[in-house]
């Protein structure tokens, strides 16, 4: 066999292998993370705070946008403190697999391969997955692309969808965070950047002499509150939780005071 590809087929089992370790460990801890959170009166909530509207930091190094709102309401509800760790696209399961976090509200899409080793509640968010970039920059559509350069959060959501999407000639170029990603295009290091909707609107509100804009969209996908497999009666509450406060607007009023956007109609994502 190929050396090359041995050691690629090598290295994925070793990769395999490692999230299958993580998995396990989580599941070996047989405690009721609900009951926890309240004998101990705090939560500790993943957030990603270079993920603007969602996650972000003020000039005093304050956490703020929609997914910090809802953490705090989140807290609030459950008659407990709360504390916020943050985290990067790429590590949010990881920190909940190995109980850094109780749950994660981080810009947390929806995915099957995350589905496998984590549990979603019901959707609370939501974001159109674009491509964003200089109104200047001729691109309407993937074929467009040829060319490019174009950034995305390394194994983020943009990733997966554009990675297999985008055509021959494409170069994905892959950050740490979103933060990063969007200062690659301001910088010229990168013709465009698969993102959020959202995080165009707020990078283009940011630069206003620069003129970004979102090119065209690619997917609008839902997002989830990132709970254990084995917190069945933690991700019971969390649900009963979204559902009340999608039905009474406060979820829909937080996101929208942070985005300056209506929030993505989620209604068919609720239970009957």
């Amino acid at each position: 066999m190929n050396t090359f590809k041995s050691s690629i087929k090598s290295n994925m089992k070793y990769a395999a292998a490692a999230v299958l370790g993580l998995v396990c460990l989580a599941q070996s801890v047989s405690a009721d993370t609900l009951n926890d959170i309240r004998q101990r009166k705090k939560i500790v909530i993943a957030i990603d705070l270079g993920s603007p509207p969602f996650g972000m930091t003020d000039d005093k190094l304050q956490p703020y946008g929609s997914d910090v709102s809802a953490a705090k309401m989140l807290a609030k509800d459950l008659g407990v403190e709360m504390e916020i760790i943050q985290v990067t696209g790429p590590n949010r399961v990881p920190f909940l697999l190995t109980n850094k976090a109780d749950i994660v509200i981080a810009s947390f899409s929806i995915t099957p391969e995350r589905a496998k080793v984590i549990n979603f509640s019901v959707p609370y968010s939501a974001s159109e997955s674009v491509v964003g970039a200089e109104h200047s920059m001729q691109i309407k559509s993937l074929a467009d692309l040829v060319g490019k350069r174009v950034g995305v959060v390394r194994g983020n959501l943009q990733d997966t969808l554009l990675t297999p999407l985008v055509p021959k000639g494409t170069t994905l170029v892959r950050y740490d965070d979103d933060s990063t990603n969007a200062a690659a295009l301001l910088s010229g290091q990168v013709d465009a950047i698969g993102t959020a909707k959202e995080l165009v609107t707020t990078t283009a509100r940011k630069n206003p002499g620069r003129n970004i804009e979102t090119k065209f969209a690619v997917k609008v996908v839902p997002h989830g509150i990132g709970v254990r497999k084995e917190d069945t009666a933690l991700l019971a509450w969390i649900n009963n939780w979204v559902v009340t406060n999608m039905k009474n607007g406060n979820l829909a009023k937080s996101y929208e005071a942070a985005a300056g956007a209506p929030l993505a109609d989620l209604s068919q994502y609720m239970p009957k």
